[in-house]
């Protein structure tokens, strides 16, 4: 799978983009922790560092080893969002603008589709681009110090790829409304209490205790987990008559065709550990 087909990766800075893939149990089964690498720019979202990291993903969703995906950042930010200063000369350009902020938009919602658990790892300061990334991972956590919010008001601009849509689905639309109208940033508790992350954890246990509920994820079988997930995400795309058909239909096709569903069965039955394969 191509997450992002329009963005071109040839002749670009792998470095603003970092991959470590980290191995999980005696079956080689990896966590892919992709790291932002733009620390003098709180890890800024550049129109070259979206091509870097659909690259990444891409290879993460090819590898049949990788079980999870990280993502986080270097420094004291996970990602401050969009490079403002280069939006001068962006925003001069209709066409090359529209063309910016629809590969964003491709490739936040390409995670939805990625048959692996993403995880946003929160290390710091998160706002506006980054914001919406965290918004468009399966979970997030997030370290004590973190402080995430819009903030595309601060500066005169709007949110384009999640902000204004994915937000009020999570928190409802008056804690949305405030988030984006105030621009200020909250504080890991509070963005825990608002259902944005999942869990705070201390800074320095913020990627251990992440890889610890990688190996819990890496031990299920991918293929129900890829079938819960986009089960869910389909769901939500749609009312609850529509989302239930979807789950019924999704369920009847993993536990009538998918071999893991028999084999989860039979491993339970036969009190051993079971086997399965990559994600089908």
């Amino acid at each position: 799978m191509t997450l992002n087909p329009e963005v071109h990766t040839e002749d670009v800075d792998d470095d603003l983009v970092v991959v470590e893939n980290v191995t999980l149990d005696d079956r080689g089964q990896l966590a892919a922790v992709v790291t932002f690498n733009r620390p003098d720019q709180l890890n800024a979202i550049s129109w070259e560092t979206q091509r870097v990291l659909a690259k990444h993903l891409d290879a993460a969703e090819a590898n049949p080893l990788v079980r999870v995906v990280l993502i986080t950042g270097t420094g004291r930010g996970f990602s401050a969002g969009g490079d403002i200063k280069a939006y001068e000369t962006l925003q001069a350009d209709a066409e090359s603008f529209t063309e910016f902020v629809d590969d964003y938009c491709r490739l936040l919602d390409s995670i939805a589709n990625m048959t692996k658990p993403v995880i946003a790892l929160v290390n710091g300061i998160c706002a506006a681009g980054g914001t919406e990334l965290v918004l468009g991972c399966d979970f997030a956590w997030a370290a004590e110090s973190a402080r995430i919010g819009d903030m595309h008001i601060n500066f005169a601009q709007i949110g384009g790829a999640g902000a204004l849509a994915r937000m009020p689905r999570l928190v409802g639309s008056a804690r949305a409304l405030e988030l984006v109208f105030s621009g200020r940033m909250l504080g890991a508790g509070e963005a825990l209490a608002w259902g944005i992350v999942n869990r705070v954890v201390p800074d320095s246990k913020l990627l251990p205790d992440a890889l610890e509920f990688a190996r819990t994820l890496a031990s299920k079988s991918p293929t129900a987990v890829h079938y819960m997930k986009k089960t869910i995400w389909s769901g939500l795309a749609t009312d609850m008559p529509g989302a239930l058909k979807i789950e019924r239909d999704n369920a009847l096709e993993y536990c009538l065709t998918k071999p893991d569903s028999m084999e989860g069965i039979r491993a339970f039955i036969d009190k051993r550990d079971p086997e399965f394969g990559p994600a089908r």
